[in-house]
């Protein structure tokens, strides 16, 4: 059976469940070594476990997305193993609270940016030289609807979403001339612990999976895929 990412490098944040853990597991079976960054050992360890069964491998990384030098050492960890990484799935991201703006907690706002933006960045900027290092490097980062809807009470993830939106944006502006993409999915409502959270009545039984989503993001950090800076939607 042909892979597709047959020998790529990946790193996926956020991959101990949810879409996270989908996207490693699928990006494994096309071949990819998933180097997998969650906060919860268990998680990862349960991923690993079902990497292992379908014969992938995984390399384990606990750590919090919030922990700049954590990501910093990351990098350096990967460029002396692997010398390039060929895969960004930045996913890892928190809801915050549904309330009008003027009520969130600083506290709670601070952590909205530190989870949802200013990782990102940080991942951006330790990871960058490496995919610059990968003959087809590619960036893939999670957003959402929110970042443009502007929905009553969703200010604090909205913000989130609309400055990811255009600091990848401008990320992929700067990686024209080079063999890197960077671009977006927005994986709409999904059956995840997050969104149950959002929306406590709906039904999950009538939303995608995130097994149903996870072929998205396999096709777009493809080599062969060369979109740049794309908002790519999911669609049923």
């Amino acid at each position: 059976m042909n892979k597709s990412l047959q020998g790529r490098i990946a790193v996926i944040t956020g991959a101990s469940r949810g879409i996270g853990r989908a996207v490693a597991i699928a990006l494994s079976r096309q071949g990819a070594h998933i180097i997998a960054i969650a906060r919860t050992e268990g998680g990862l360890t349960d991923l690993d476990d079902e990497i292992k069964e379908h014969g992938g491998k995984a390399t384990l990384v606990p750590l919090d997305v919030c922990d700049g030098p954590g990501i910093d050492r990351l990098g350096a960890a990967i460029h002396e193993r692997w010398g390039h990484l060929d895969i960004l799935i930045g996913n890892a991201a928190i809801l915050g609270p549904l309330t009008p703006a003027g009520h969130i907690d600083p506290k709670r706002w601070d952590q909205l940016i530190s989870v949802n933006l200013t990782a990102n960045y940080r991942l951006i900027r330790s990871l960058d030289p490496l995919l610059r290092l990968s003959d087809a490097g590619r960036a893939v980062f999670v957003t959402s609807r929110e970042a443009t809807a502007n929905t009553a009470y969703w200010g604090g993830y909205s913000t989130t979403k609309a400055g990811l939106e255009a600091l990848v944006k401008t990320y992929a502006h700067e990686l024209t001339n080079t063999a890197v993409r960077a671009n977006l999915i927005d994986p709409g409502a999904v059956n995840t612990s997050m969104r149950s959270q959002a929306m406590p009545g709906e039904d999950p039984a009538s939303l995608p999976t995130p097994e149903d989503v996870a072929p998205l993001f396999v096709e777009m950090v493809s080599p062969n895929y060369m979109g740049n800076g794309e908002v790519v939607p999911y669609r049923r």
